[in-house]
């Protein structure tokens, strides 16, 4: 009974060790859930991103309200006979000489 004990003890403390030390220990363990965390997180920054250029190319290819907003902010075009104001603010000289 004593040997019986004693093997237990050795299997517990061998179980233990690989357990905590071993490959795919424990701290490994930790570390890739971690990890998947992070790229769980990017890959809904990703699925996000792609929503919006699905949605863009829908616009774009639905109706010309997008392509005339893309020319005017992009590329700073205007309509024929249309006029075109820009407002530069002015900057004050702060300092005192």
């Amino acid at each position: 009974m004593k040997l019986f004990r004693i093997l237990l003890i050795i299997v517990l403390v061998g179980l233990h060790y690989r357990l905590w030390f071993g490959d795919n220990a424990y701290s490994e363990h930790l570390a890739m859930t971690s990890k998947v965390e992070e790229l769980k997180q990017a890959n809904e920054a990703l699925r996000m991103r792609n929503k919006i250029m699905m949605a863009d190319i829908k616009d774009l290819k639905s109706g010309l309200d997008a392509i005339e907003e893309k020319a005017r902010n992009e590329l700073g075009l205007i309509k024929e006979n249309e006029v075109f104001y820009r407002i530069v603010p002015s900057h004050k000289n702060e300092s005192n000489n």
